[in-house]
């Protein structure tokens, strides 16, 4: 069973490390993972912002999923992550409807993802989101990320 619940002080360590093992591909694939998501102050100023959840297996931590609010009822999805020993079992798209079914009031979600991580453009093209736009955050660096949007 699944379950989600906005994150704790005391869930920080424990979703610094999901996020590492979870983002551990993206550093090897493209040198880096996304800035700060492996300091546990990264994660302490999320879950003190009040839009950080943690997704849990058997009263487990498993992931986790950070959201913004931007205002005028636009969200952006900042990171969602799951521990490698737990994906591919539709924690996932559970975790989408979770945050949709939430925050029903959200007009448009959006998010960014990596170029070349063809597993997540079709993960977020199955729940209604579509590619807009391309970023080269670095312009010395050919490495790019694809922005989604929904709604």
């Amino acid at each position: 069973m699944i379950e989600f619940a906005i994150s704790m002080d005391a869930d920080a360590e424990a979703l610094r490390d999901i996020a590492i093992r979870a983002f551990e591909e993206d550093r090897v694939k493209y040198g880096a993972m996304p800035p700060g998501i492996e300091s546990l102050e990264w994660h302490t100023s999320k879950i003190r912002n009040g839009l950080y959840y943690k997704i849990a297996s058997e009263g487990k931590i498993v992931g986790g999923i950070n959201l913004y609010d931007l205002g005028d009822g636009h969200f952006r999805l900042g990171a969602i992550f799951i521990d490698p020993a737990y994906q591919n079992r539709g924690i996932g798209s559970k975790a989408i409807r979770f945050i949709e079914s939430k925050h029903a009031d959200v007009k448009k979600w959006s998010l960014d993802t990596p170029y070349q991580n063809y597993s997540t453009h079709a993960f977020y093209k199955k729940h209604g989101y579509v590619k807009v736009g391309e970023i080269q955050p670095m312009k010395d660096v050919d490495f790019w990320l694809f922005e989604f949007v929904k709604g």
